[in-house]
């Protein structure tokens, strides 16, 4: 059976995971979008193809009729206002898919541990930021004996932020630096975004700088590789830009990592290219299609899982 979908927040993300989710889907279907701006394309776009809608936001959710099939609410608003629907939500017995910074339930990267919390109320899908670069911060802590530092700087077309994203910097920061940690398995981890003005706009472009110990060059650019080929199970356009690099920090020229100290050890440097499905956006916007596709991905998991136990 497929399961009903409503997607608060009609902004860049939002518009695009519904274009996606009608663009084919075995396990969703579109139950309603739903905004705060009744001129917003989103909300255009899903009255044009017969999606209910409302521009009353969440109350306007709970007061359409079809509200009580909806089994899966993603919410693409930003952290403040998902702090507010979160507890509405669960009490209505709602699956959340947060595609805000708030970071209510657990950290999700689809490549990295979607099935250990698929069993959960609330995903919350970190970043764009991270869905891009913590599946490689964990390739490199997975081939290593310790990950002691990890540093990401996410590029993205300032045409692809709009006022969601801009609004919720900070929070990208500080929800990044933590997923890192988290779910990335660094020790201490830094998040960047960077929101390039170029004309035309560039890719998504992302850096990812690590300092382990233990495992050797091979290891752990074969641990890369294969991570790569997992992300684009679901993000075909998630590439590595050149080949990853290393260079050896040596006890005699430590690095000093805040909270640590001063450390050697081996130097990895990856170079991710992300270009979107231009489902709504541009292709250029790889730092939506990421996020989009990741929660996409989240939530088919989380109705498979479902249907089996049905069945």
């Amino acid at each position: 059976m497929t399961f009903k979908v409503a997607i608060i927040g009609s902004g860049n993300i939002g518009t695009d995971l519904m274009m996606k989710i009608l663009k084919g889907s075995d396990e969703l279907e579109m139950g309603a979008m739903v905004g705060i701006d009744a001129a917003s394309d989103g909300l255009k776009r899903a009255a044009d193809l017969g999606v209910p809608s409302t521009h009353e936001g969440l109350d306007g959710l709970r007061a359409l009729p079809n509200y009580k099939d909806i089994s899966i609410v993603m919410d693409a608003t930003s952290a403040g206002a998902h702090m507010k629907h979160h507890p509405v939500l669960v009490a209505d017995g709602k699956q959340i898919i947060d595609l805000t910074p708030a970071a209510i339930g657990p950290f999700v990267v689809p490549s990295v541990n979607l099935n250990e919390n698929r069993g959960e109320s609330a995903l919350n899908m970190v970043t764009c930021g991270g869905q891009a670069t913590i599946p490689m911060v964990h390739a490199v802590r997975r081939a290593t004996d310790r990950l002691i530092y990890a540093e990401i700087v996410a590029s993205v077309s300032s045409l692809s932020a709009g006022p969601g994203t801009r609004a919720n910097i900070d929070e990208f920061t500080q929800t990044t630096s933590r997923a890192i940690e988290k779910v990335g398995g660094a020790e201490r981890g830094k998040a960047i975004i960077i929101l390039n003005p170029a004309d035309p706009p560039m890719l998504m472009r992302d850096s990812v700088f690590t300092l382990s110990q233990g495992g050797d060059e091979g290891a752990i650019r074969e641990s890369v590789l294969r991570m790569v080929q997992e992300v684009q199970r679901y993000v075909p356009g998630y590439r590595l830009k050149q080949d990853v690099q290393f260079e050896t920090i040596s006890d005699n020229a430590p690095l000093n990592v805040p909270g640590i100290g001063r450390v050697s050890g081996l130097k990895t440097s990856i170079f991710i290219e992300v270009e979107g499905n231009a489902d709504y956006f541009p292709s250029y916007a790889g730092n939506l299609d990421i996020m989009t596709s990741a929660a996409k991905a989240a939530a088919e998991n989380w109705a498979r899982a479902h249907n089996v136990e049905a069945a």
